[in-house]
């Protein structure tokens, strides 16, 4: 079923497939007891997938990441595709644009997409608006970044008005330093001012009397003395936990044809090309820092071995992004039925 449905949505480019599968299957959850056959369908729910992290219970393992829902528009809707978590985002102070369009491309015969999407939003207000009303025993992440236009040096400002407006809103946040397609972003990694924006925003954090859990977001293309600093920089400023890993500017071992990719040109890549260096960092980070925190593993997963890959290699969650769009709902479900046996 889905595979006639990709078939058609692949016709469009796709960013316009996007809002398109959004719009139906919104409409489609509308129509009286679809949902409840939809989610019969889809959802999954047995007391062995619940996991405990971060002082919340995450009902399955398997998470939607970031940069599928960035406005907050289509999360309820996307729970009911068996998701144990949501990560909204990434969201940004001001609303932006973004970059130019087309800034969305697939690689089909890695099963990939490039995108260089440059943090289109609304805005962080939109999304608190749009979150505040939830439903609040669905778990739902906050990812944030800077604006375009403000420097790195101020960024910390950036990072610390969304944290503050989308508190009492989102369960954990999620600080983006590693997409590749906002100029100047990943130069915030490096240790010195990463490790003051982090603990800037530990502080913030340390103000509430319930703080909320606050993970990083890091980019594939880290070298191993880089990952050493991440570890560190986890520890000296009392974040909670790591996202690894964000889309990768490698394009090294592509199947398609090397003049397509370079007509694409800019951007970050994610999907099958990225599982096997996104599941080398996870192993790097949890078995060097002798797991001393918990690490959610996101690259590449597109079948139950993927997902096993990360699990076994010190993953404490998952998530899905391309994966998802190429294999639909039901890789939530074949997942999380994997994980019951």
């Amino acid at each position: 079923m889905y595979s006639l449905l990709r078939s058609f949505l692949f016709l469009f480019q796709p960013e316009r497939a996007h809002y398109l599968t959004a719009n139906f299957l919104h409409l489609l959850l509308k129509i009286p007891g679809v949902k409840s056959l939809w989610e019969a369908n889809y959802k999954v729910n047995h007391p062995s997938l619940e996991r405990k992290l971060f002082g919340l219970t995450f009902p399955n393992p398997v998470g939607l990441a970031a940069g599928f829902d960035k406005d907050a528009k289509m999360f309820s809707d996307l729970f009911s595709c068996g998701f144990g978590f949501i990560e909204i985002g990434t969201v940004t102070p001001k609303s932006q644009p973004g970059n130019p369009i087309p800034r969305l491309f697939r690689l089909k015969e890695d099963q990939a997409i490039i995108n260089r999407m440059g943090f289109n939003n609304g805005g962080v207000e939109v999304c608190y608006d749009r979150l505040k009303d939830r439903d609040r025993s669905l778990i739902v992440g906050g990812n944030i970044g800077k604006n375009k236009w403000t420097e790195n040096e101020d960024a910390v400002n950036d990072y610390l008005v969304c944290f503050n407006t989308l508190f009492d809103v989102v369960d954990y946040f999620v600080v983006n330093v590693s997409s590749p397609n906002t100029p100047g972003l990943r130069d915030l990694q490096e240790k010195e001012p990463l490790l003051k924006l982090l603990s800037r925003l530990s502080e913030e954090n340390r103000k509430y009397s319930h703080p909320k859990p606050i993970l990083l977001k890091i980019a594939p293309d880290l070298t191993d003395g880089q990952l050493d600093d991440i570890i560190y920089i986890i520890k000296e400023s009392g974040i909670d936990g790591v996202i690894a890993t964000n889309t990768t500017i490698s394009r090294d071992g592509l199947k398609t044809d090397n003049s397509k990719v370079e007509k694409i040109g800019a951007g970050g890549l994610s999907g099958k090309p990225l599982t096997k260096r996104s599941t080398e960092v996870i192993r790097y980070l949890t078995t060097k820092s002798n797991h001393a925190f918990p690490v959610i593993g996101v690259g590449g997963i597109h079948n139950v071995e993927d997902a096993h890959e990360k699990l076994n290699a010190g993953a404490s969650l998952i998530q899905l992004y391309t994966g998802f769009i190429y294999e639909g709902p039901s890789l939530i479900k074949k997942i999380n039925k994997s994980l019951i046996k």
